[in-house]
């Protein structure tokens, strides 16, 4: 049994050590646009992220992922921190998430999380400035990417008509 519990806590611990890429191909000369995540802070114990997590199927530093490290071990309080990058101007494919996080493990567990996700695809326009937006609920959800000069949604948003809530094991 202590085996058990000790494979299953190195396998959680692993799982947990992302490794990150840059959104930008190494040999890109190109130009550029800026995609910026957002947050909807309800109190300092939660708060709704919609973030870019991939970029063409490769992970990138988000800002869920990076609240959750910068916050690790301050209890259930929680400070978010919002992360903007560059990405090239070319079609590409988004991966974009909103999804509820609370400040403790434990307040997830014993509270309603909400996630919706998926791929945007579009190009951006060089030196055009993007945010992801989003909207979590219990009968609606969604997620897209909004121009931020002219507040107008690029690509398609990902909708959720109903609820979007995880489950305890998805949490």
């Amino acid at each position: 049994m202590r085996k058990l519990f000790t494979l299953s806590f190195t396998a959680l611990f692993l799982a947990g050590c992302a490794t990150f890429t840059s959104p930008i191909p190494e040999n890109y000369k190109g130009p550029l646009a800026t995609i910026k995540d957002s947050v909807k802070s309800y109190s300092a114990r939660k708060a709704d992220f919609f973030y870019l997590s991939h970029v063409d199927e490769k992970r990138i530093e988000d800002s869920r992922s990076k609240t959750l490290q910068v916050n690790h071990g301050r209890g259930m309080n929680m400070s978010p921190v919002v992360l903007e990058r560059k990405v090239p101007s070319q079609p590409s494919t988004f991966k974009v998430v909103g999804r509820t996080e609370y400040a403790a493990p434990i307040l997830a567990l014993t509270n309603t999380v909400y996630e919706v996700s998926g791929d945007v695809k579009f190009s951006p326009e060089k030196d055009r400035t993007y945010i992801v937006k989003g909207e979590l609920g219990e009968n609606y959800s969604a997620v897209w990417i909004e121009d931020v000069e002219t507040n107008s949604v690029v690509g398609e948003k990902i909708e959720i008509k109903g609820t979007a809530k995880l489950g305890i094991f998805q949490k």
